[in-house]
């Protein structure tokens, strides 16, 4: 039923794609769950800059309240209005792939913006694919026919570009400007008025310090109906008692792991569950330490030159059972990777004296 399905859509993009498009830009991000990352930089700048082109988002249902919060215009994703938008839509700006059966016409053009710089191994570069439902034969072979449809591809740097060439196995023109989301982390002075904003809208005093917990996931974790489990623990419970006068923790999960943290045992002016409804360019703009694993957000991060910590307990089993790194990341990360949670705990206490200045710029 589920193939029967998805031939029915795909037949049906491709007979809408026949017709004249429409001057509207299709935006989408991680699946219809997110207002953020790349497409939502695009979207605020072409919003305020080209009042020629309408502006649309996907979303998922149940992921609607930030689109109403924030009044942007939304369809919801397998809704009979989606299904007569998106196939007509002149440009998709998309930052994670999408299904092949919502079949793309030459007339559309796919600007698929990503959503990070690559540390761990990604697309076919993966050695050995744990996520349910693909061999590594299959899980390639859908990646190289999805980078075909793509027009454009955004990329951080010429290291990115690199290994997306080969990772995605992608021949089509890339866009080597940096990413849209990482302007305001640039120009992070220029911002001083959201970030008050944001600590507003948070509830933070200005005398705390903003530590964000933003780790990745595992494709090796079980899987649930929303995602994925999350096994590494964090010193939650330690935290609050040592650092929770001085520091704020904001904790970050990965889109597909967002729904397993449950943070209401936890006091809020002390800890905050930040999963949902937040753009993370804007929790790193607001944030004083970065602490993560695998994530790419620590490119990101390195542009505020603020410090970070790399809290790994499973560091030499995701090298070598799970993802492995393009590089080493030893003598690479600018900060201590730490692997005991009680060093953890000591780390933040004395931030003063994590000495990485010269790992730091080497890393930029």
């Amino acid at each position: 039923m589920k193939k029967i399905i998805e031939t029915v859509i795909s037949i049906w993009f491709k007979l809408l794609g026949k017709l004249p498009k429409k001057n509207l830009v299709y935006f989408e991000s991680f699946h219809g769950k997110q207002f953020s990352d790349n497409p939502k930089a695009v979207y605020d700048y072409l919003k305020k800059e080209d009042a020629t082109l309408e502006l649309v988002w996907g979303v998922t249902r149940g992921y609607e309240e930030t689109f109403i919060k924030q009044k942007v215009p939304y369809i919801s994703r397998f809704s009979l209005h989606w299904f007569f938008v998106m196939p007509r839509a002149k440009f998709w700006v998309i930052n994670t792939r999408t299904p092949l059966w919502l079949s793309k016409d030459n007339q559309t053009i796919y600007i698929q913006t990503w959503h990070g710089t690559p540390l761990k191994r990604i697309g076919v570069d993966i050695e050995e694919v744990n996520i349910p439902g693909y061999t590594k034969e299959s899980y390639d072979q859908e990646f190289l026919q999805e980078s075909k449809r793509w027009n454009y591809l955004t990329s951080s740097s010429d290291y990115t570009t690199a290994h997306f060439k080969q990772a995605f196995g992608f021949t089509g023109e890339m866009i080597t400007k940096g990413f849209p989301r990482n302007d305001q982390l640039v120009n992070r002075k220029s911002h001083e008025s959201k970030i008050m904003e944001m600590k507003r809208q948070l509830g933070i005093n200005n005398n705390k310090k903003i530590i964000l917990y933003a780790p990745t996931w595992r494709e090796t974790d079980h899987k649930t109906a929303d995602g994925y489990e999350f096994s590494i623990e964090f010193p939650y419970d330690n935290f609050i008692e040592t650092c929770g006068e001085d520091m704020i923790l904001l904790v970050r999960m990965h889109y597909l792991v967002a729904q397993t943290l449950d943070t209401s045992k936890w006091p809020k002016d002390k800890l905050i569950d930040v999963s949902v409804g937040y753009d993370m360019s804007d929790l790193l703009l607001v944030s004083d330490v970065l602490i993560t694993d695998y994530s790419s957000c620590m490119f990101d991060f390195s542009l505020t030159n603020r410090p970070m910590l790399f809290f790994m307990p499973d560091s030499t089993q995701y090298e070598q059972d799970i993802r492995g790194f393009y590089q080493p990341i030893q003598s690479l990360l600018p900060g201590p990777i730490i692997k005991e949670s009680d060093k953890l705990i000591e780390q933040l206490k004395n931030l003063g004296t994590i000495d990485y200045n010269k790992q730091y710029e080497t890393f930029k």
